[in-house]
């Protein structure tokens, strides 16, 4: 006997799915194509390719997803497993499109990226086509590095393809002339902490593609560093990065976005102009041989401009393990009068201690102030001979601020430079203290002024005006900035350029609100906004009304951090179970989350790794529930 069965055969219903076309222009209807769901993303692209029945390579071109705003970039994937269904408005596009980019030096190019890319990918690829040796510095949104890519005529291979890009790599390579006063005036300017918070919520999110934060083709962005780290930057190879950093740097001063003093901003004058006149005959080369990076060309520079420090003085700075002077402390306090008083201070490891005499300093101290931790910063003039070094130490209610004030710039350079390290948790013994007191020395000693000639004094060629920021093209008339700048400009006269691109560099570097990014916040159990400074080693709570730093927190303390998506709160936890949590006004959390893993990741590269980027580690830290 034979038994039958019944088999029933089932296909997969069929449905139209409109599809948009970007070559066939933007008045053209959408293509409806016949599709299953079972249908990959690679076969809906053929048959839309196939009705359109343009002949070209299509080799760039994705499916973007108007509604969802996403790529759908894996072409194995079926409709069904996307989530596509008939109502879904797809488009055929380019992943590659022109952007315009404005470069730190105001230079706008306008070159093809990756629309389709984290923005991350998408700098890494920009980056590596505008430096010789195919690393990011830090740009527009993070630190990127790449593999070394082949030099033509000194230039990369890129931009020695013909005359024009080879125009592009010189005016991006070379400082620009210094920019009209009414350039500098119609400029935008912050003029408060408020409005500065409110320009760092638009950094772009590094784990989102241009197209899914709304930029489109042929729009102007904003090309800045973002993170003020720059282990990996070599002078002699990456021309086109110094450059760019100089110029953000020179900006930054030009439109007051970082505060100097009025003997800083002659000396910054001063080296614009030494830089302008040598970039018509000079090229950045290295200062040193065997020079690895930044960091290492400055320490070099500090060498090399000694100052006026005697062979004595670096003996008894290179060995001491302690320091011993007599020096005024100030504590500035309301409703008191007391000034300065003088008394026997002691530094050893990260801590002063203070006694009444040296004939008592055997005894107990008068107080121990242990500065790791602590905000230092200069309170100096060269010409009214006043050196004193404006401390804020970390306490129970908050920073309490503290001044010590120095006879003579040697003392002064000597003490600050301790006061730098015990900041960051190093001594007297570290290495780096003896170049630190040749920095401030070599600083101090180019605000000096020096008699100069009546010919350098009534120099015609000088725009004071364009070497300075609005507020002192207001306090001073040409024929008055004139004089000072020169006199300034005779320490640097000898500088070469990349000496003099580095100088600049250093001392921006040094000033007391230099890398700090701001961010309005409400700490959680507050009743008002305050202000979150984010640096490269630390997180500073500032209050808002007043400017003053209450409270600072250093990444190396950090334990954990997190942030809760629902409620846009970020918590962080530090040593000592010390707890914080804020919620972000002016920024999403998602900037404060990458600006605080971005450092934290650029704390785990060393010099020795700097040409290798472990992408996945990156995102890790920085991308939150969405990171790749």
């Amino acid at each position: 006997m034979t038994s039958y069965g019944i088999c029933i055969q089932t296909r997969m219903a069929v449905w139209d799915l409109s599809v948009s076309v970007e070559e066939l222009g933007p008045e053209a209807p959408p293509l409806k194509i016949s599709v299953t769901s079972d249908l990959h993303i690679g076969g809906v692209i053929l048959k839309v390719v196939e009705k359109s029945q343009i002949k070209k390579d299509w080799s760039d071109h994705a499916l973007w997803w108007e509604q969802k705003q996403q790529w759908l970039l894996k072409p194995s994937w079926t409709l069904d497993k996307c989530g596509i269904h008939a109502d879904a408005r797809l488009c055929l596009t380019p992943q590659h499109k022109p952007l315009r980019l404005v470069m730190p030096s105001g230079i706008i190019l306008r070159m093809r990226v990756c629309f389709s890319s984290p923005v991350f990918r998408t700098v890494m690829g920009i980056c590596k086509l505008l430096s010789e040796s195919g690393k990011a510095a830090l740009m527009f949104i993070y630190a990127i590095a790449g593999t070394i890519l082949k030099l033509a005529n000194g230039m990369p291979a890129f931009f020695a393809d013909t005359p024009e890009t080879e125009a592009v790599y010189k005016m991006l390579a070379v400082s620009q002339p210094a920019p009209a006063p009414e350039t500098i005036a119609k400029l935008y300017r912050t003029t408060n902490i408020m409005e500065k918070a409110h320009i760092n919520s638009r950094w772009l999110d590094s784990s989102r593609s241009l197209l899914q934060q709304g930029v489109k083709e042929n729009y102007k962005l904003l090309l800045r560093l973002k993170y003020y780290t720059f282990h990996d930057i070599i002078p002699q190879a990456d021309v086109v990065r110094l450059t760019q950093l100089y110029e953000q740097a020179r900006w930054a001063i030009l439109l007051e976005e970082i505060e100097c003093t009025e003997e800083e901003m002659m000396v910054f004058a001063a080296l614009q102009y030494h830089i302008g006149k040598v970039s018509l005959t000079e090229q950045i080369v290295a200062s040193c041989p065997a020079m690895e990076d930044l960091d290492s060309a400055l320490q070099c520079l500090e060498v090399k401009m000694e100052g006026e420090s005697s062979a004595d003085d670096m003996l008894e700075t290179m060995t001491a393990p302690e320091l011993h002077d007599y020096l005024k402390i100030f504590r500035p306090k309301r409703l008191t009068l007391k000034g300065y008083k003088q008394y026997w201070f002691t530094f050893k490891d990260t801590t002063i201690s203070y006694y009444k005499s040296k004939e008592e300093s055997s005894k107990e101290p008068i107080q121990q102030i242990n500065l790791k931790g602590c905000e230092v910063a200069p309170d100096v003039s060269v010409a009214g001979q006043k050196f004193c070094i404006r401390l804020l130490i970390p306490g129970p209610e908050g920073m309490n601020e503290v001044y010590l004030c120095c006879e003579h710039e040697q003392q002064y350079s000597r003490w600050m430079a301790a006061c730098r390290l015990a900041s960051k948790g190093k001594t007297l013994a570290d290495s780096s203290f003896s170049s630190e007191v040749q920095s401030i020395q070599s600083f101090l000693a180019m605000q000096k002024t020096t008699p100069t000639n009546n010919t350098a004094q009534t120099d015609e060629s000088i725009n004071t005006h364009s070497l300075v920021s609005p507020r002192y093209q207001k306090k001073y008339k040409p024929k008055q900035l004139t004089p000072r700048i020169l006199e300034a400009y005779q320490n640097v006269a000898q500088l070469s350029l990349t000496d003099a691109i580095q100088k600049f560099l250093q001392i921006w570097q040094a000033l007391p609100d230099f890398g700090l990014s701001y961010i309005v916040v409400r700490f959680k159990g507050c009743r008002k906004d305050e202000v979150l400074g984010i640096a490269n080693n630390r997180l500073i709570r500032i209050d808002l009304s007043v400017g003053d730093v209450v409270k600072t927190w250093r990444y190396n303390t950090m334990r954990q951090w997190n942030v809760n998506w629902d409620i846009k709160q970020v918590a962080i936890e530090f040593d000592g179970n010390v707890n914080i949590a804020f919620s972000c006004v002016t920024a999403d959390c998602k900037i404060v989350h990458e600006y605080i893993g971005g450092y934290i990741f650029m704390s785990t590269r060393s010099r020795e790794q700097s040409d290798t980027l472990n992408e996945e580690l990156f995102h890790k830290l920085t991308g939150g529930h969405e990171a790749l």
